[in-house]
């Protein structure tokens, strides 16, 4: 479920044991983090990045990026990475992440199944400029929980975009936006993508100030 975004944090560097450090311990219901059920009684939390975190996050993008490729016709660069440039904006007061954990069945220990990154705090408009979910967790009801948390606690217009050819893209965020905005108090627009009129333009759905 690669969505929106149109190349890193810091150094996607990391010890064997970053993603370790990083655990939140086995995830629990209840509470503020957006606790849920995944498929067959399987909980996971959705909780913002923190600062050790936005490493992981760093790797997860080139997941994102990898999925989105036969969308936008992307190939890795000379390094064996794809583009990551949008993550050198974060973490900023304009920006803030969102993770999708869920217990690993091998470990038993956190790991992060999706992820979230919204910009435009401090401008008229939020945006998301990336959304990803583990392929074996699709269809769980993870990436709609994920994305209805994110649009949730940053109120404000919003605009979201995806592309054209991301039909699956498109589907998701209409539904979302009859949850999170109302039917009928959003629109999707369609812009040129800037530098590249071979391509067809993007979509974007807007909705005003309201959420229900």
């Amino acid at each position: 479920m690669p969505m929106s975004a149109s190349g890193g944090i810091r150094s996607l560097k990391a010890s064997p044991g970053a993603a370790r450090r990083c655990s939140l311990g086995r995830v629990a219901g209840g509470g503020a983090d957006g606790p849920g059920e995944a498929g067959p009684g399987r909980p996971f939390s959705i909780r913002p990045v923190s600062d050790d975190q936005w490493v992981v996050v760093a790797w997860l993008w080139q997941l994102f990026r990898h999925d989105l490729a036969p969308v936008v016709n992307g190939l890795p660069y000379a390094d064996g990475r794809y583009q990551a440039a949008p993550l050198q904006r974060f973490p900023s007061p304009d920006g803030a992440g969102h993770l999708a954990w869920r217990a690993h069945p091998n470990t038993g220990e956190d790991a992060p199944v999706g992820f979230a990154l919204i910009e435009g705090l401090t401008g008229d408009r939020r945006s998301v400029t990336g959304f990803w979910v583990a392929p074996v967790v699709r269809r769980e009801g993870i990436g709609r929980r994920l994305a209805i948390e994110a649009l949730s606690r940053h109120k404000g217009p919003w605009s979201i975009g995806f592309q054209h050819d991301n039909a699956s893209a498109g589907r998701f965020w209409r539904q979302i936006a009859d949850t999170v905005f109302g039917p009928g108090r959003w629109s999707e627009q369609q812009r040129s993508v800037p530098g590249r009129p071979h391509v067809p333009p993007d979509h974007f759905i807007e909705s005003g100030w309201s959420l229900q």
